[in-house]
């Protein structure tokens, strides 16, 4: 059973940071590009940031870009992202994905069940 397990949620005050980390199983996904979908409270599913099958190329939203860092690792099929200077629009679940081909979208093949990331003020 193909799996991508989300960790590392949590409530964070304005400012503050967080590191989520999300683990694949069931397959490999070291050819595949891995990254971040977030849903806020009444919004629709919306890109965050993603990280090539090499590592080599990255892509991220407008409202990361900046703040967020997408890296993975290849040997252990896990994908991290570093959030930083966090907001309160920040709030949302976080959705590990994976897909084929890097896509600055929703493309993606392999979704996680998400993490609830708080940012209170």
């Amino acid at each position: 059973q193909v799996q991508l397990v989300e960790s590392g949620g949590g409530l964070v005050q304005v400012g503050g940071s967080l590191r989520l980390s999300c683990a694949g199983s069931g397959r490999t996904f070291s050819s595949y590009a891995m990254g971040w979908c977030r849903q806020a409270p009444g919004a629709e599913r919306e890109f965050v940031a993603a990280v090539s099958w090499s590592g080599s190329t990255t892509l991220y939203s407008k409202s990361a870009k900046g703040r967020f860092t997408v890296s993975r690792d290849k040997a252990n099929d896990t994908v991290y992202l570093e959030m930083n200077s966090l907001e309160p629009e920040d709030t949302a679940v976080y959705y590990c994905v994976a897909g084929s081909s890097l896509d600055f979208g929703l493309n993606y093949d392999y979704w996680g069940q998400g993490t609830q990331v708080t940012v209170s003020s």
